[in-house]
């Protein structure tokens, strides 16, 4: 390991690019996982299906993702706080969609986290975008195999992938907030010395020491959530993002995509569509990795909730006119349109944003809880998003679900506008005075890195 903390190669940006890179794989094994069920619903239900499989089993499979993601928030809190951010029968695949989602909360809480604390302040954005990249990837890539290959099969790629992080990431330096956190001033050092160039860390390890000394001072219980003015702040913003990605419809459409475009078969099959709608998503998501720290936040955010809303509404009303015995036959391409729209517009910002501000919003002493209940409120909203879609598909028609997605969508747009504060460029201490109704002027920010108001810091490290 000495090697990679001497050698020049391995420092400054680059260096904070392989870590991420690698530490987002996981993510691409989750958008396998995620969208898994798209493809393999069709195999399935096919009379050649491997397993006895009836309709009701469908939205458990999608369910059980979600809530082994639920049940998997303890363990992740103290595996944050504690360890750094580092079948046969229908019964089998429940069970292990259940872990699956178990494993998935773990990354999609972590790894936000550990990009955030390891990132320069004007590039973390575009670094945090990559977990959602890998994630695309990931569905990508089952929409790709899965409807041509066995369920093993494609369970095989994805578990490749996890033992080619193993091999990758264990190399990497934790967090030197983490490691400050657990008073190893050295480790912290070593590691700054790989994520930036070496000759420029002493004045950051500084900043992150006070910035961790003001924290401990105030340390977070799980009640200041609620009591402390910013940190309530955050948990409103990030419930109403998290909640708000589910119910545009995301886990709806990646989950019963093929579903959903069977109107279009004539036009195209439905197993190219969704390899097409996964790419575009990919793609969007990409310019919106690249125009983040340059657009900023808000900006992506109420764009792409405005536009993901309209793309919404087209879709349902075409559901509408189909439902009330109009002749759609020759409008069916509008059913296509709307979805490859959604996924161009979803992934601009409503769908990239929220989990690169996480773990922006919170402060070191209470991240891990308050990423943990955001991530619930992520959980929940996509489970009652999914059991929503299916009751009302029942009742009502495909219609109604997608009439409430694309108002909830533009709800969030609104909401982007009026509550959420920009962090673009914002250092995380900047971050939390803004929070806090601070405003923060360029003097601000020099007294706010300096502790004697000359440029110097009476912080012991020792």
């Amino acid at each position: 390991m000495d090697y990679f903390y001497q050698s020049q190669i391995f420092s400054g940006r680059l260096s904070q690019l392989i870590a991420v890179l690698t530490g987002s794989l996981t993510a691409l094994s989750d958008g396998m996982q995620y969208g898994w069920s798209s493809p393999a619903l069709s195999v399935l239900q096919s009379p050649s299906s491997p397993i006895k499989f009836e309709d009701w089993h469908m939205v458990w499979l999608e369910n059980l993702y979600m809530l082994g993601g639920l049940f998997g928030l303890p363990l992740t809190i103290y595996l944050l706080d504690k360890f750094g951010r580092t079948a046969t029968s229908i019964e089998l695949l429940f069970f292990a969609r259940f872990l699956a989602g178990f494993g998935a909360d773990v990354n999609f809480m972590a790894t936000p986290t550990y990009i955030a604390e390891i990132a320069d302040k004007q590039i973390r954005g575009r670094l945090g975008s990559i977990i959602y990249i890998m994630m695309l990837l990931g569905i990508l890539l089952i929409y790709s195999v899965g409807p041509f290959v066995s369920i093993a099969a494609s369970s095989a790629i994805g578990a490749s992938v996890i033992i080619i992080q193993l091999m990758t990431f264990s190399f990497m330096p934790k967090s030197p907030y983490y490691l400050l956190v657990k008073n190893n001033v050295e480790g912290a050092r070593k590691s700054l010395q790989i994520l930036r160039p070496a000759d420029e860390v002493e004045d950051e390890l500084r900043e992150i020491a006070e910035v961790i000394k003001k924290e401990n001072e105030e340390r977070g219980r799980p009640l200041d959530l609620f009591k402390v003015k910013s940190y309530r702040k955050a948990f409103l913003i990030m419930t109403v993002l998290n909640v708000g990605q589910h119910f545009s419809g995301i886990s709806v459409m990646l989950m019963n995509i093929h579903m959903i475009l069977e109107d279009a078969a004539s036009i195209i099959s439905v197993s190219t569509a969704a390899i097409i709608f996964s790419a575009l998503m990919l793609i969007s998501c990409i310019m919106s990795a690249i125009l983040i720290d340059k657009a900023g936040r808000k900006f992506l955010l109420y764009t792409s909730s405005f536009l993901t809303g309209i793309s919404l509404l087209i879709l349902a009303s075409y559901f509408a006119a189909k439902n009330a015995n109009v002749d759609v036959s020759s409008y069916n391409w509008l059913s296509i349109l709307s979805v490859m729209l959604y996924a161009i517009c979803f992934k601009l910002g409503l769908g990239l944003v929220p989990i690169v501000m996480t773990a922006e919003l919170y402060p070191t002493n209470i991240k891990a809880l308050g990423c943990a209940v955001a991530d619930a409120m992520y959980i929940i909203g996509g489970g009652v998003s999914i059991f929503l879609f299916y009751a009302l598909l029942e009742t009502y028609g495909l219609e109604v679900p997608f009439f409430l997605f694309g108002f909830c969508c533009l709800f969030v747009g609104v909401f982007s506008i009026f509550v959420i504060p920009e962090t673009k460029g914002r250092s995380l201490e900047e971050i939390q005075q803004m929070l806090k109704g601070n405003s923060i002027t360029d003097t601000e920010k020099i007294n706010l890195l300096s502790s004697t108001g000359n440029g110097s810091y009476n912080v012991n490290y020792e």
